[in-house]
């Protein structure tokens, strides 16, 4: 291993509290969250076990982590439900209706700024405001 991943290994936990691996050098048995809902899979209130780092110069702390948790003590994911299908559906609605003009769009519309882009942005020439050049 090179001096990155010398930082990054501490299998008995002395510098970090928990035992650490570089990236891609976990042992057998550990996953992330995200590997274990690959699988199907939850932590189902475990403890973290272990974690993996990756040194990175653009963070403020420096490494990047990721949390392991035991393959063998990990629950299935809990099946979506009528009542969380239906809660979704209307999570969805509120993100593509524009709270100013009620439109409800087929896309998400932007969270920057708060509305539709037509609402945000109105044309100057669509009120009647422009006269054509006659006076």
């Amino acid at each position: 291993m090179g001096a990155a991943y010398s930082k990054c290994f501490d299998p008995i936990g002395a510098r970090y509290g928990i035992p650490t691996y570089p990236w891609r050098y976990a042992p057998n048995g550990l996953a992330t969250r995200r590997q274990l809902r690959e699988r199907g899979l939850r932590p189902g209130g475990q403890p973290v076990v272990a974690q993996v780092m990756l040194r990175h110069r653009g963070r403020r702390s420096g490494a990047k982590v990721a949390y392991l948790y035991r393959i063998d003590r990990a629950l299935p994911v809990r099946p979506m439900t009528s009542r969380k299908w239906g809660a979704l559906a209307l999570a969805m609605l509120a993100r593509r209706t524009c709270p100013k003009c009620r439109f409800t769009y087929d896309y998400c519309r932007p969270t920057s700024l708060g509305m539709c882009v037509s609402c945000a942005y109105p044309d100057p020439s669509a009120n009647g405001s422009d006269l054509g050049g006659q006076s």
